[in-house]
């Protein structure tokens, strides 16, 4: 048996300024599930999306973080943080053992572009190994709309992906398309943790190897308690979800190559006619150009109320 007890805490929190609430949460999380040996929380959840917060690595907040995690024998994965490394912010996630230990820190690949401005790039993959046997691997947020990225890491042999997340606009249900469609393209639990309060919609959602939905959160607070079994990502990737399509199989077996992929160059030459990633600027309207001096002026209606008869 191979099974991983996590909790994907789902915080109703301020804007920023929620060390305090989230200390609190992990603690009752270790009280009131002992099973449990993972916690997650949704990206940037600490101290909010200000990049002016960046902390160097192994800085305060990461100090505290493995301090709790020694204190309660927990791995924590606490959404992320903004940190100032070699005179660049990255969004990172560090991975806290239940001894302490930042065994890594993943840096988001996709900065949510043009709006997370002056956040660079990460260039990992980080799939570790956890309680139970399982292999993890993490993104952030705008991460999962790429789905190269969820079949790196399974190609690096994750069975289970953390996708710590900020979403406080209309694309929340997109998103958790998105993330169904990973776990069922990748073989794989996909564990996608929103916040909620002020920060963010909610809806975390939990799904497993064939893209079935285990549960999804409401809008507010929300513990996400559940125990991931290994050996059903590990069935489904050998034998099909209920007997049906081997995916990774298929597409490691296919002899076809895709040039788009082949290197970066032959990416962006393939995609040059996009045009530059930018703000969008004000909607413009089409209208025939016209002679300001001689342009009608719009007609003026008015309505007379009739008085008594």
């Amino acid at each position: 048996m191979s099974l991983l007890g996590l909790a994907a805490i789902q915080t109703a929190a301020e804007a920023g300024g929620n060390f305090d609430l989230v200390e609190r949460e992990i603690r009752s999380v270790a009280k009131r599930f002992p099973w449990v040996s993972m916690v997650a929380i949704g990206e940037l959840a600490i101290h909010g999306s200000s990049i002016d917060l960046a902390e160097p690595a192994g800085g305060p907040t990461e100090q505290r973080l493995s301090q709790l995690a020694k204190e309660t024998g927990l791995w924590i994965i606490p959404g992320s943080l903004y940190e100032a490394r070699d005179g660049k912010i990255f969004n990172t996630t560090p991975i806290i053992d239940s001894a302490g230990d930042i065994v890594a820190r993943y840096d988001k690949l996709f900065p949510f572009l043009p709006y997370e401005k002056n956040v660079s790039s990460g260039s990992d993959y980080v799939v570790f190994d956890a309680p139970g046997g399982a292999k993890v691997g993490v993104v952030i947020c705008y991460d999962v709309w790429f789905p190269e990225i969820i079949r790196t890491l399974c190609a690096l042999g994750a069975e289970v992906i953390l996708v710590p997340t900020m979403t406080n606009t209309i694309d929340r249900d997109v998103e958790l398309a998105i993330a169904r469609a990973n776990a069922a393209i990748s073989q794989c639990y996909v564990v996608a943790i929103n916040v909620a309060g002020e920060q963010g919609v909610g809806r975390s959602a939990v799904y497993g190897p064939g893209g079935e939905c285990i549960h999804e959160a409401g809008a507010g607070r929300e513990i996400l308690a559940l125990e991931l079994d290994m050996q059903q990502v590990r069935n489904a990737r050998e034998r099909g979800w209920h007997g049906l399509g081997q995916v990774l199989k298929s597409f490691r077996d296919m002899p076809v190559a895709f040039p788009m992929h082949e290197s970066v160059a032959a990416r962006q030459k393939a995609m040059k006619n996009l045009g530059a990633l930018e703000m969008p600027g004000p909607i413009q309207h089409d209208r025939p150009p016209t002679d300001a001096a001689t342009e009608p002026k719009p007609k003026l209606t008015i309505i007379k109320k009739k008085g008594p008869a």
